[in-house]
């Protein structure tokens, strides 16, 4: 098995590795900017508007220049570039001249330009074939064949957009949350625009070579995506970006060799391969699944625990206005709160245990529950906020006959400082709407 060392020190697996990490680095950054501004579906657009210009170029180089082959590198980012600035000004006039909607647009300059190469593609296919060859790469990616020359090129890639990320920093800021700001405190925005569109541009016809065309947007976005559940700061989402794209390019080449080579340590039958443009795109996905599922703040999962806690929070507090409701020192048998709450027998046990668990309520030796010293002042307090808040419905002018549904809501949610002003606000008032004294204010232990 290769170690993740081989990776960066052996001869052949050296360049791919750190080539890819630079791309994916590179793409990753320009794809926050990208996603900030919800253009998510324009890197996917330029790329397969950047296939005709390799297409382009490769016939040119190898039908008029055979013998500049080495050039070869350079005619395709030319072309490709030419190609992907014609794309993003017939966007532009398309929306801006013809009044049509951006994303009509985008389908239609993707479509379109990406039609164009197959077609010409499609001829050399056959007239061509060892032409053909070299232009399939940039279709689907080949980032195990990169050198060291493409080292250098992502490198120079990484430090211009590094550079104009932190000389603009502001600016982009600016126009990326709020372009009428911008413009009023005298940013140049359509510079920025420019400067942006070109990095973006550049970050893909050089990004093709790894993982192709059709998977280029993804590098652009899945790195974006992830670090925007762990964080809200532009320079945070900036690094971590950055960072997910680094692992991403790692990890896709990493993989693309240890699992053929795990397979085949185990005796597999078939002989399989595992392209590194996919890989490091299912990579960076993976992270991103993971980031949408586990992120503290908006993670699927965070989010559905956060939920389920506080509905057994207010179901907690209802069952303890229900034992407070029964006077000081009364029981609640189980078989009660099974009728009067409609729950089952797991949310029962569960429930009791959680109260007992914070001292809220004690089992008495007949098996029945009741409330303890602190958990009838909790209780007290809820239906206080209750009964508070209903009578702050009716202040406000609202029927006594309703307000007893928003209060149920309520009653879990408000605060101190907000019980003190309703407090202030209505003069302490002793009964609620429906004639029901509300408890005193105490300090709960």
């Amino acid at each position: 098995m290769t170690s993740i060392l081989q990776s960066f020190t052996d001869p052949v697996l050296q360049a791919p590795t750190i080539g890819s990490m630079l791309m994916c680095l590179a793409s990753a950054l320009i794809g926050v900017i990208v996603f900030l501004r919800k253009r998510s579906l324009l890197g996917e657009a330029l790329s397969h508007a950047s296939y005709p210009g390799v297409v382009v170029s490769v016939l040119i180089v190898a039908a008029l220049f055979p013998s500049l082959q080495e050039a070869m590198p350079v005619a395709i980012l030319i072309g490709a570039s030419a190609t992907s600035f014609l794309g993003l000004w017939v966007i532009d006039k398309l929306e801006r001249r013809f009044s049509i909607k951006s994303d009509a647009a985008l389908c239609f300059v993707l479509s379109v330009f990406f039609g164009v190469g197959i077609l010409i593609a499609s001829r050399l296919q056959v007239t061509h074939a060892l032409w053909y060859k070299t232009i399939q790469i940039f279709l689907y990616g080949q980032a195990a064949t990169l050198t060291d020359v493409h080292i250098v090129i992502y490198a120079v890639l990484v430090l211009i957009t590094i550079a104009i990320l932190i000389a603009l920093y502001r600016q982009i800021e600016m126009v990326i949350f709020d372009r009428s700001f911008a413009k009023c405190v005298g940013v140049k925005v359509p510079l920025v625009d420019t400067l942006l569109f070109a990095l973006l541009i550049l970050a893909i016809v050089i990004g093709i070579r790894s993982v192709g065309v059709v998977l280029m947007a993804g590098m652009l976005i899945a790195p974006a995506v992830a670090a925007r559940q762990l964080t809200n700061r532009l320079w945070v989402m900036l690094v971590l970006a950055a960072m997910f794209g680094a692992v991403s390019g790692f990890l896709g080449n990493y993989l693309s060799v240890q699992i053929p080579q795990w397979g085949q340590e185990r005796g597999l039958e078939w002989k399989f391969s595992l392209p590194t443009g996919p890989m490091i795109l299912l990579s960076a996905s993976f992270m991103s699944i993971l980031a949408l599922l586990f992120a503290s703040d908006n993670g699927v999962v965070s989010r559905s625990w956060r939920i389920a806690a506080f509905r057994m929070q207010c179901l907690g507090e209802n069952l303890l206005k229900h034992f407070w409701k029964q006077g000081e020192g009364g029981v609640v048998c189980v078989k009660d709160i099974h009728k009067l709450h409609n729950l089952g027998s797991w949310q029962v046990r569960f429930l009791l245990w959680n109260l007992q668990r914070q001292g809220w309520v004690e089992k008495k030796a007949s098996g029945d529950f009741a409330l303890t010293r602190d958990g009838w002042l909790r209780g007290e307090r809820i239906v206080r906020l209750h009964r508070l808040w209903e009578a702050y419905l009716v202040y406000l002018g609202q029927g006594a006959e309703k307000v007893h549904r928003s209060a149920e809501e309520m009653e879990h949610i408000l605060t101190p400082e907000l019980e003190k002003e309703l407090t202030e606000l209505l003069q302490d008032p002793r009964h609620d709407p429906h004639h029901q004294p509300i408890p005193r204010s105490k300090e709960l232990l």
